[in-house]
């Protein structure tokens, strides 16, 4: 009985050490300015709908994740260069970018919006409205993409939200397009009396699908994402994420 049970307890240990062998501890950048997706508690971690994501489905497949934070524009060449291992930042899927690198499953779907002051509601009804005219928006996103053809050489190109939201708001700017739940969150955030959202079909027919991206030809990293979300949708995790930071299941 006492050999059955220390060649047992060998057993198990082999197992663990076999195991953690092939654990991983995985790199993700990301550009923690993006709430509700990323950002910055007050202890200064990096949290959100994303962080938590990358780590649900990572885990799920018994790896690690180690979070990095870097500009926005950065995370791309820091993933080329091999200083981190995978990018979640809501970054949308665009053949631009898939030139460069691979993407995962799309994640989640998001639409453009535009933000304007309360006082130019009125004046701003329609993005059309918007052509000529000095708009802010957060560097490197479909945002900055989409004012740049809407107004030509009229685009205030900020780091981050916040930055460009405090620009609107001194007059620096007369609109701020990004991805809708980052500006209803930051208008939240302000507290609404400033700000008013405008949406109309030029910048809700387009939903941009975000993606976690990995070096081109990491098939294994690329497989084990898409393995991990499917088994997180499977076992209702993803929904628990999605309720934690939308308050609705995700789609």
């Amino acid at each position: 009985m006492k050999k059955l049970s220390l060649a047992l307890a060998f057993a198990c240990a082999g197992t663990m050490a076999f195991s953690s062998a092939f654990a991983a501890t995985y790199k993700v950048g990301t550009h923690p300015t993006f709430a509700p997706f990323e950002f910055v508690d007050e202890k200064g971690t990096p949290t959100g709908f994303d962080v938590d994501l990358i780590n649900s489905i990572l885990k799920s497949q018994g790896d690690e994740v180690e979070i990095v934070s870097m500009p926005f524009d950065g995370l791309i060449p820091a993933l080329l260069t091999g200083q981190i291992d995978a990018i979640i930042s809501g970054m949308t899927i665009t053949d631009e970018r898939k030139k460069r690198v691979d993407f995962s499953t799309g994640y989640y779907n998001s639409t453009l919006s535009a933000v304007v002051r309360s006082a130019d509601s009125e004046k701003y009804k329609t993005s059309d409205a918007l052509k000529g005219q000095k708009i802010c928006a957060q560097i490197g996103t479909t945002g900055a993409a989409f004012a740049e053809k809407l107004s030509p050489g009229n685009v205030v190109n900020l780091n981050n939200e916040p930055d460009a939201m405090l620009e609107l708001k001194n007059g620096g700017c007369e609109a701020l397009i990004n991805d809708r739940p980052v500006n209803l969150f930051y208008m939240k955030q302000a507290g609404g009396a400033d700000f008013a959202e405008l949406l109309d079909e030029a910048l809700t027919s387009n939903p941009d699908l975000y993606g976690i991206a990995v070096k081109k030809g990491n098939e294994e990293l690329l497989n084990k994402i898409n393995k991990g979300l499917e088994d997180i949708k499977a076992s209702g995790e993803l929904n628990t994420v999605h309720e934690k930071w939308f308050g609705v299941k995700a789609n």
